[in-house]
């Protein structure tokens, strides 16, 4: 709330400089931010009383979303890169496969490795978690299972992240 928005009858102000100047009615701080052709901006309204201070609130919105965007940029998005496998994946092609997610593990992604199986397939559940150990032997000097081997209707799915 800014200004005429105010509607408490005491605050507590603080000046353009940051120094106290102590209990008022909000008519009496709203003339001072007047004098100081200032805006009266309400920081904290929960407070007893509510804690009022005189700034320019073009100057503070800005430096609010300045504040904002320098936090977004440190802020890390990490992405789930997925692999598909295939219950008889030889094996070039799965080497292929593990240096695809160690390149997704170095750039702090998290690598889901699915395994799809098909018709007939469905019959042979112990040799698709056997091909998700292999997978993860493969890889397991920089990753570490986030979420074990599990079967979801037709696809057996692992979760990978790296090692810390």
């Amino acid at each position: 709330m800014i200004n005429e928005q105010i509607r408490d009858k005491e605050v507590r102000l603080i000046g353009e400089e940051g120094e106290q100047l102590g209990v008022m009615s909000s008519k009496d701080a709203m003339k001072l931010a007047r004098d100081a052709e200032l805006d009266l901006v309400k920081i904290a309204p929960t407070a007893k009383p509510p804690v009022c201070k005189i700034i320019d609130y073009g100057k503070y919105k800005y430096e609010l979303t300045r504040k904002d965007k320098e936090a977004k940029k440190k802020q890390k998005v990490t992405d789930v890169k997925e692999i598909r496998l295939s219950p008889n994946i030889d094996v070039n092609d799965m080497n292929t496969k593990a240096s695809q997610a160690r390149k997704f593990l170095t750039k702090g992604d998290k690598v889901k490795v699915a395994l799809r199986f098909r018709g007939r397939e469905m019959a042979h559940m112990g040799k698709g978690r056997q091909i998700l150990d292999d997978f993860y032997s493969k890889v397991e000097d920089i990753a570490v299972v986030e979420k074990p081997a599990k079967l979801e209707g037709r696809s057996m799915i692992m979760f990978l992240t790296e090692k810390r």
